[in-house]
């Protein structure tokens, strides 16, 4: 059985290619800092796609980098709405900090083939 939290079952010692790409599904997020409109799930979006039939290690890096940026976009539209209750300012600051923080951890993680689990990332794609 083949469980899907910890990415070193599905390939034992994943080669550095695998790595790489395992981390540039994490990376790739970042690019939603530089104004890409959801440019956080986009990039993970296409790395994944192009490399998760090659690499059963980038398939699963991929599905927790996406299930984690689109948890987050959600949680940060929540946030924004409750600005105008003024309430939402004092969520949004920590979930794009958060965001950053755990993006680059999950990146170096999956660099150096070691398992990482999102907190508050929703499964949507298993």
């Amino acid at each position: 059985m083949n469980d899907m939290t910890n990415p070193i079952t599905v390939e034992s010692t994943p080669d550095n290619t695998a790595r790489m790409w395992g981390m540039l599904c994490h990376l790739s997020a970042l690019l939603g800092l530089l104004g890409i409109p959801f440019g956080n799930v986009l990039g993970p979006l296409i790395v994944w796609l192009i490399k998760k039939n090659e690499m059963p290690y980038v398939d699963v890096q991929g599905k927790a980098a996406l299930n984690f940026q689109i948890s987050m976009t959600i949680y940060m539209v929540i946030a924004a709405v409750l600005c105008f209750f003024c309430i939402g300012i004092f969520l949004l600051i920590p979930l794009v900090l958060a965001d950053i923080i755990l993006t680059i951890v999950a990146a170096v993680k999956a660099n150096d083939g070691k398992p990482f689990q999102y907190p508050l990332a929703i499964p949507f794609i298993k």
